[in-house]
């Protein structure tokens, strides 16, 4: 029996059990160190709650409750799994005696789905519910409408270190009550600059300082995952001998005798290297020092799969908090933190809760399946709109929820699995598909780390697959899987066949837990367990479960995938599925900038897909333009939600549909692929400058352009109909021979000049008079200078002398021949002698160069 020391709660035990009984509902802040988690529970046991049925004290973590559970019952000197136990996944220490009993998130809402009302449960203790992860969100929220509702002998109680009480007693209708923990000083110390060591390196050199000061106790070392710890125990073993020290590592996956040893007191100081189990469990006694990477491995949903992935990212202030107060629960500690001051101060306050944004398809078919609208559920903070109507979308397409809703036969199924949705459609279609056993192994597989090594360290380098070649990545980490257990899953067999025991034990057992709940549920002639099945049967169960996941090749051979709906990726160097046309894409990073890797995919088939979503698949005929053949096709598919899965082309015959695709094709175009672009620009400013004078006159403007080539498209197929039709004749025929004329008369395409043999173009520009250019001697024998719009607007004369280069710009011929003629002829006989220069122009012929 552990002693029983007085803790700082001991002395508001009697309050908070009177507020639980008077109101039914209490929010309990108490500061680190209180002992809220051990002693509240019992108390509410001792004052008569568990004589009307048990008190679940819900924990985020199962280490939390393990250990929880063995400290009360041993300061009670009861046996564990008497009249206190625990129950965890894969792991249970109750009985019918149990009256407190301690369980993760997860398992309380297992019950919720078997028991809505929890029968049996008097009070429900949500405890470190700072955490705000969606499994602590629902709990809160089913309890306090059942409190309102069938259940109002229901208690309530919410207790957390650093939670933002008043908003959650609201909710409840409830006081919130603060009770101060111990409170040893604890001395946190930063980096002065970042330290670019591997982290290893920076833990080892941190440990060791520590060790050099004379450490009077232990040190708890927070670390984001299994991996790091391997390697900073690797790092830490010649400071442990030279300073007798034991290294031992604390996380989830340990089996529960290593975790018992790492927290309870040995005869020499530890360190403890630690995952953010350690952050928020009972005290661990003996800690005087805490080395706090700042980091932690969390679960991010994608967007992509709705799945949880683990990623290593800082922690919120919050956490690095609650982590320092480590060093101080039984005495002044340390805390050394391998971060700047600057990089903490910067840091969000605390973790934004799960419900924000996290993907709801569980919740939603448990609300569902319960007769509750999602969005009107009375939750203390309601999920986002969008991420619902994310969910029902992908409920629907499983086939768990009707168009109205509600969930189908399959859909309450899937809510009997304590796996995703999406994980166990799966299952269960590798089982109707006659392998259970394998199906669950694959699901299991989904639903866990990745098992193999080299796989999670070869993602993104040139090397290929881990196999050469094969039709699913999945199938790859199964057939992996089987071979080590074959073999048997002894820790030295699974290192030789390259994959980490923690993952591989975590997906045996997840699979044989898999295998127990589909044989109770699903083998009572719901679904039938055939007795032979293949490997077909696997990949049509990978699709079945991502049926939104569905890719094709860009083209043969190549890494780029387009997904049906929209976007595209690129298959991971190291995915064995090379050759597949069509592909569904399982995991997925898309947190790269510009890029969207698929790290795992799996072959489809198209008749798989014509087979398990029929209504999705479309025969479509389309009129297509064909740049290339610059012609109009008729491409015959079959579509799955718009993407390609087999498709035939063929020329398209005259009619109106061809005709509308070449129209479009032709305006895209611009007019300029049909004539030449000159003579078009010309009769368009001709027709804008003879309407400024004749305003009955039509113009040719951009629309009427635009009117004339689909017009000309009209029976047409392809460009070269229209080029051939000639774009300009049809716009001269669309003015008319009347106005032809007298657009020639208004502003005629040329005049006739007595030096040239052919008539000079006019140029007629936006805001600018027309204007004419030729050699200066192509005006002898003119008095005056020409005229267009009924001689009302005379030309603008650009005379160029020999080089082509203009002497004069002018409008008044007659003016120039009197005042500017005579000293320009004298200049240009010396430059140009062998050119004509008479001394009266107006009664010269022109004459060529004597040579």
């Amino acid at each position: 029996m552990a002693a029983r020391a007085q803790l700082p709660i001991d002395a508001h035990l009697a309050r908070i059990v009177e507020a639980v009984r008077e109101v039914g509902a209490l929010v309990l802040v108490a500061e680190p160190g209180a002992g809220k988690t051990t002693r509240v529970p019992p108390a509410l046991m001792e004052a008569g709650f568990a004589e009307r049925g048990e008190v679940l004290v819900v924990q985020p973590r199962r280490l939390a409750a393990r250990m929880a559970a063995r400290r009360v019952a041993d300061e009670r000197g009861e046996r564990l799994g008497g009249r206190v136990g625990y129950t965890v996944r894969f792991d249970d220490r109750s009985s019918a005696e149990t009256r407190v009993c301690f369980v993760t998130e997860g398992i309380l809402v297992r019950r919720l789905i078997d028991e809505p009302e929890l029968p049996g449960v008097s009070a429900v203790v949500l405890d470190e519910f700072h955490e705000r992860s969606l499994q602590a969100d629902l709990s809160l929220a089913w309890a306090a409408r059942l409190r309102a509702s069938a259940r109002e002998d229901l208690a309530i109680v919410v207790m957390s270190a650093t939670l933002d009480a008043d908003p959650v007693a609201s909710f409840l209708g409830c006081e919130a009550l603060h009770v101060p923990g111990r409170t040893h000083p604890v001395a946190i110390e930063h980096l002065e600059r970042p330290d670019e060591r591997r982290l290893e390196e920076q833990v080892a050199g941190a440990v060791r300082r520590l060790a050099v000061r004379g450490l009077v106790g232990d040190v708890l070392v927070f670390l984001p995952g299994a991996g790091e710890i391997r390697r900073a125990r690797e790092a830490c073993e010649p400071i442990a001998r030279a300073h007798d020290l034991d290294v031992v590592a604390l996380h989830g996956d340990l089996p529960p005798a290593e975790q018992d040893r790492a927290v309870r007191q040995g005869p020499r100081r530890k360190v403890i290297l630690s995952t953010n189990v350690a952050e928020t469990s009972v005290t661990i006694e003996g800690v005087v020092a805490v080395v706090d990477s700042g980091l932690a491995r969390v679960a991010r949903h994608s967007p992509w799969t709705g799945l949880s992935t683990l990623e290593v990212a800082k922690v919120s202030r919050a956490s690095a908090a609650q982590r320092a107060g480590r060093a101080g629960r039984t005495g002044p500690g340390v805390c050394v933190r391998l971060y700047t001051k600057h990089d903490h101060e910067t840091r969000p306050a605390h973790d934004a809760p799960e419900i924000a944004r996290a993907d709801l398809s569980e919740l939603v078919l448990l609300l569902r399946a319960q007769g509750h609208d999602p969005a009107a559920f009375p939750f203390f903070e309601a999920p986002p709109r969008p991420a619902l109507d994310a969910a029902e979308g992908l409920l629907g397409r499983l086939g768990a929820l009707d168009e109205g809703g509600r969930p189908t036969e399959l859909g309450r199924r899937l809510l009997k699995l304590p796996v995703h949705p999406r994980i166990g459609r799966v299952a269960l279609e590798a089982a109707a598909r006659g392998e259970p056993e394998r199906g669950a192994a694959l699901a299991a597989l989904l639903g866990e780390r990745e098992i193999r090594l080299a796989a999670r360290t070869r993602l993104d380098d040139g090397a290929r697959g881990l196999h050469e070649s094969g039709p699913s990545d999945l199938l790859a980490r199964l057939e992996a899987f089987e071979a080590a257990e074959s073999d048997g899953l002894s820790p030295r067999t699974l290192r030789s066949h390259h994959l980490d025991p923690a993952a591989t034990h975590a997906a045996a057992r997840a699979r044989d837990q898999l295998l127990r709940h589909m044989h109770r549920y699903l083998h009572r002639g719901q679904v039938p367990m055939q007795v032979e099945g293949d490997e077909e049967a696997l990949l049509v169960a990978v699709l079945a479960g991502f049926p939104d996941r569905v890719g094709r090749r860009r083209e043969a051979g190549s890494d780029e995938i387009v997904f049906a709906g929209g976007g595209a990726g690129k298959l991971a160097p190291s995915s064995v599925v090379r050759d597949a046309m069509f592909v569904v894409a399982v995991d997925v990073d898309d947190r790269r900038r510009g890029a969207t890797v698929i790290r795992a995919a799996s072959a489809v088939e198209p008749e798989w897909l014509l087979e398990l979503f029929p209504e999705r698949v479309r025969d479509s005929e389309e009129h297509r333009f064909d740049p290339k053949q610059e012609r109009v096709e008729v491409v015959r598919a079959l579509t799955y939600d718009g993407l390609a899965l087999d498709e035939s082309r063929s020329a398209a015959e005259p009619g109106e549909e061809t005709s509308r695709v070449l129209a479009r094709a032709a305006l895209a175009a611009g007019p300029e692929a049909f004539c030449d672009a000159e003579a078009l620009e010309r009769l368009v400013r001709r027709t804008a400058f003879a309407s400024e004078h004749d305003p009955s006159l039509p113009t040719v403007t951009q629309e009427t352009i635009r009117e004339a080539l689909v017009k000309l498209a009209d029976g047409a197929t392809g460009f070269g109909d229209l080029r051939r039709a000639s774009l300009l004749d049809v716009l001269r025929a669309e003015l008319g021979g009347d106005a032809l004329a007298r657009l020639d008369r208004l502003a005629p395409e040329e005049v006739r000049l007595p030096g040239r043999p052919k008539g000079a173009p006019i140029h007629y520009e936006p805001d600018r008079p027309p204007w004419v250019e030729s050699r200066l001697q192509d005006f002898f024998g003119l008095t005056d200078g020409p005229r267009v719009a009924g001689d009302r607007v005379p030309l603008v004369l650009h005379l160029l002398a020999p080089n082509m280069r203009a002497v004069q710009v002018t409008t008044d011929l007659a003016g120039f021949w009197d005042r500017h003629y005579p000293s320009i002829r004298k200049e240009l006989m010396r430059r140009y002698p062998r050119h004509h220069w008479p001394e009266d122009p107006r009664t010269a012929s022109p004459r060529r160069p004597s040579r």
